[in-house]
């Protein structure tokens, strides 16, 4: 696979332009090399007057599917996209508290958000393809971070459509524009131009819901295979999609992290009654 910076430089991150263009020459854009784990303390988020997260405190292991569950509105959405900052594209947004992965602070000044965000990717509840060829959805993030070399961006392309498990459907149709692709095909494309940029963690918000029953189970199987490789954090409203795939599984309702265990004993013994109500069906 391909190297964006020298491991042997003293290197260091800047705080980001306004821009947001990423100066490679000067900054580390591999940021966990030593694991993706993710810790969350005192966590508070407002919208301007509204608060919409409560206290959230949360271990998040690496190499592992971690599923958040919980009604709509609960927070979960807003918690995944605190991680990347994605929530810093939405005006009145405030956050008290840190998260910190491989012990870093997300949120430090000195941190270069487009590289963070290189490191940690996400994939949104419905795909959003770019309006380009298959080859150039998945080489648009390498080229970004300066890889130019055609033999090394062909790699790069059969490697991360292998890795999404669509490698052979789209093989000898790169040329074709990724529009034309089926809904579950763009959410693997997605998937695969998410691990172009040979993230640490990658982030999913509901990427099954607007899928069919086939096109789920395939996504399903590759976060599966992923996880060997990458920290997988999920949303979703499928209980049984959470105790199929995911290790372990956080439960959200009105903005508090109510419960946070392993899947299964989630699920099967909660300790939580508003838990155990959530996932029997009693609300939701």
């Amino acid at each position: 696979m391909y190297k964006l910076f020298n491991k042997n430089e003293n290197t260091k991150n800047r705080e980001i332009s306004k821009n947001n263009k990423v100066d490679k020459g000067d900054i580390c854009l591999d940021l966990f090399k030593d694991g993706a784990d993710i810790k969350i303390e005192n966590l508070n988020l407002f919208y301007n007057k509204f608060q919409a997260l409560h206290n959230v405190n949360m271990q998040i292991n690496d190499k592992e599917i971690t599923s958040l569950i919980g009604p709509s509105g609960c927070g979960k959405s807003t918690l995944l996209k605190s991680i990347n900052r994605m929530n810093d594209l939405v005006n009145g947004c405030r956050i008290e508290g840190t998260i910190e992965i491989a012990g870093r602070d997300v949120y430090s000044k000195d941190l270069d958000i487009g590289v963070l965000r290189k490191n940690v990717g996400m994939v949104f509840q419905k795909p959003n393809p770019f309006a380009m060829s298959i080859y150039d959805n998945i080489t648009y993030a390498p080229r970004t971070f300066g890889v130019k070399d055609k033999t090394q961006l062909d790699e790069i392309v059969r490697t991360s459509l292998e890795k999404a498990a669509m490698w052979d459907e789209v093989k000898d149709c790169l040329g074709k524009s990724a529009m034309s692709l089926s809904g579950g095909q763009q959410q693997r494309l997605c998937i695969a131009r998410c691990l172009s940029a040979q993230p640490k963690i990658i982030l999913m918000d509901e990427p099954t819901s607007a899928l069919d029953p086939i096109s789920t189970g395939k996504i399903e199987d590759l976060c599966l295979q992923l996880k060997d490789r990458f920290s997988i954090v999920m949303v979703t409203h499928n209980m049984q999609q959470a105790l199929r795939i995911s290790d372990k599984t956080s439960f959200f309702l009105m903005g508090e992290m109510i419960e946070m265990g392993n899947t299964r004993e989630v699920f099967e013994n909660p300790k939580d009654n508003r838990t155990e109500d959530y996932i029997t069906g009693r609300f939701g």
